[in-house]
């Protein structure tokens, strides 16, 4: 296996100054931007979490949800095969942790002679020109995690045109030319669930605060306007909008500026990597720990089992970091693949907790890696 990967990189904080006067409380969907919100799409996700799986049931990263199969006989060919990756970048822990994964999945194939990897450092202009590269050279598949959506589209075009079969995971682009588009259910339906469950917790009339991480991400503004119609619906009050960043002090201290101003009755989080800190400033204003939205991050989960948190863990799953490799091959030995490759994305409550939960791993790990039956188990993800 041949892998040129870059240092990981600091996520880029976004400043965001807390507003002068009182915190707003209007819970109307006004702030969304709408070029992020499609009401089909939302319709669709919030439907689709109730939908059954189809594949193993030991094995999520194989299962898909209401799939239309495309055939692949046209990219058949015998083995072995080189499969080239572009990825956008392993700038934060769950992309880390999803890379380690992906790594090893590869190595479970002998037919895999190459696996060959190229970091984009979360930049446009280097992922396109290592999609050149790779398409240049004696790839037999593409594998795509896209840096930027539109910009990455036209990179991603130029691939299929070259009649290399073409996997997109993660991140989308703006074309359907790819043989499959591999994601979980989606950003609404991770926000939608956190809302309706910090609703269910504060009731009318709570006090909620939304923390976000960075504007203008697809899948993040998906998750805050999904979140932000249901939290309106349920007349419960948004103390705020803040953006965090990632960043776990920057958090604390806004969260600690706005208990001073008033309770605040729950968080709701589009990314969960925060949510220890955050509840460290209700611990250190000496106030009740609020209800609270975070991610299957062991620090996290470990938190919550400890204090016996009011959480719930909405996900996004790394072990889908493992599903681009099986479905390369499969669309090399001429089998059928979904066109859109939609995983199921399970939802952590007080029931589930103890099942998710590991003991021993790091902070940062994500409990939904699909790892834990993998070759170097738990070594490899320390």
């Amino acid at each position: 296996m041949t892998a040129s990967v870059a240092g990981l990189l600091a996520l880029t904080a976004c400043s965001s100054d807390l507003p002068e006067g009182p915190p707003t409380t209007s819970s109307a969907p006004s702030a969304v931007k709408e070029e992020f919100f499609n009401q089909a799409e939302y319709d669709r996700q919030l439907s689709l979490r109730d939908a059954k799986p189809e594949g193993p049931a030991d094995k999520p990263w194989e299962q898909s949800l209401q799939p239309t199969m495309v055939d692949t006989k046209k990219y058949a060919k015998p083995g072995p095969y080189e499969i080239c990756f572009s990825n956008a970048s392993v700038d934060n822990p769950w992309r880390q942790v999803g890379w380690k994964t992906m790594q090893v999945e590869a190595t479970l194939h002998p037919e895999i002679a190459k696996f060959t990897v190229l970091d984009a450092e979360a930049k446009d202009d280097k992922q396109i020109s290592d999609i050149q590269q790779m398409t240049s050279g004696g790839c037999n598949a593409l594998i795509v995690s896209p840096n930027t959506t539109a910009t990455l589209t036209p990179a991603v075009e130029a691939a299929c045109a070259k009649g290399i079969p073409v996997i997109v995971f993660d991140r989308g682009v703006n074309t359907k030319c790819p043989v499959t588009f591999i994601h979980p259910i989606g950003g609404y339906a991770f926000g939608a669930t956190a809302a309706e469950f910090l609703a269910s917790k504060v009731g009318q009339g709570g006090k909620v605060l939304a923390l976000r991480v960075l504007p203008g991400v697809d899948v993040l503004e998906h998750r805050w306007a999904a979140a932000e119609r249901i939290l309106a619906a349920k007349g419960v009050q948004v103390a705020g909008v803040e953006f965090t960043g990632n960043d776990g002090a920057k958090a604390k201290s806004i969260v600690s500026d706005y208990l001073q101003r008033g309770d605040i009755n729950g968080i709701w989080m589009d990314d969960g990597t925060a949510a220890v800190p955050v509840l460290e400033a209700f611990e250190d204003a000496g106030k009740k720990l609020p209800a609270i939205s975070g991610e299957d991050q062991q620090q996290f989960l470990d938190k919550w089992k400890a204090e016996g948190l009011t959480a719930q863990a909405p996900t996004y799953p790394t072990y889908q970091w493992r599903t681009p490799v099986i479905a390369a091959l499969k669309i090399l030995k001429g089998e059928q693949v979904p066109q859109e490759w939609i995983l199921p994305q399970p939802v952590i409550t007080d029931q589930t907790l103890d099942q998710y939960r590991s003991q021993g791993m790091p902070p940062l790990h994500y409990a939904l890696c699909g790892c834990q039956q993998m070759p170097g188990y738990p070594d490899k993800w320390k």
